[in-house]
């Protein structure tokens, strides 16, 4: 059934107070499918290494739900039975009993075990093609952010070299170039910095979503027999 990003936002729990949402590039949607199954992986210069530990940001969060939203299955799936786990958090249940009882509710509907994990999984997906999109659109801005910068600067470097070698009145011209290859490389740190922490807030939203589906994912195999 129809599952819209509000929905989607209700049933999960992703808030991180102390997030700091920042400028970052936002691929366009395509088909998730064909997406890796691993997390995003370490594209950015060196010095977006040293990094502290990203945070939850509402910016990429959002992002995540509107994809779960476009890839929403017919019928009774995965979100409907976590809207049901949801509905039943605040009941003094044990949790074997809140699974079951919420399964109670979906199969009445057609809903069965693997069906549930099958479209949990399905879910996984989609955020996984997220992932991918985002590492992607991550080189590239790191690429004309940074790329072309370190380029720059080692083609200044070059014609530092080939003045040195000139006589006196050429000092002056190869201060400048200096200059300006070292302005040219705190622009590249500073660009790293920014895009590591970017990287890094959004490989913290897509961990918190992804652990939480995974634990259900765990908890309907252990409970849904």
């Amino acid at each position: 059934m129809p599952f819209d990003f509000n929905k989607i936002k209700s049933i999960f729990v992703v808030d991180d107070p102390s997030a700091a949402t920042k400028d970052a590039p936002v691929a366009n949607k395509q088909d998730s499918k064909s997406a890796p199954p691993s997390k995003p992986s370490r594209t950015a210069a060196p010095e977006m290494e040293n990094l502290e530990p990203g945070q939850v940001s509402s910016k990429f969060v959002e992002v995540l739900f509107r994809a779960m939203e476009n890839a929403n299955l017919p019928g009774v799936d995965y979100l409907e039975y976590r809207q049901s786990l949801k509905s039943l958090e605040k009941m003094p249940m044990e949790e074997q009993v809140r699974y079951q009882s919420a399964f109670a509710m979906a199969q009445a509907m057609g809903a069965t075990p693997p069906k549930l994990i099958e479209s949990a999984q399905h879910y996984i997906d989609v955020l996984k093609g997220e992932s991918a999109k985002f590492d992607q659109a991550l080189r590239n801005q790191l690429q004309q952010q940074v790329g072309n910068r370190e380029e720059a600067a080692k083609n200044l470097d070059a014609v530092i070299q080939q003045k040195a070698a000139q006589i006196k009145k050429l000092t002056e011209e190869i201060a400048q170039h200096q200059k300006e290859a070292e302005t040219l490389r705190k622009e590249t740190a500073e660009a790293s910095q920014k895009m590591g922490a970017t990287k890094n807030n959004f490989t913290a939203s897509y961990d918190a979503l992804v652990s939480q589906i995974l634990s259900d994912v765990e908890n309907m195999k252990k409970f849904l027999k």
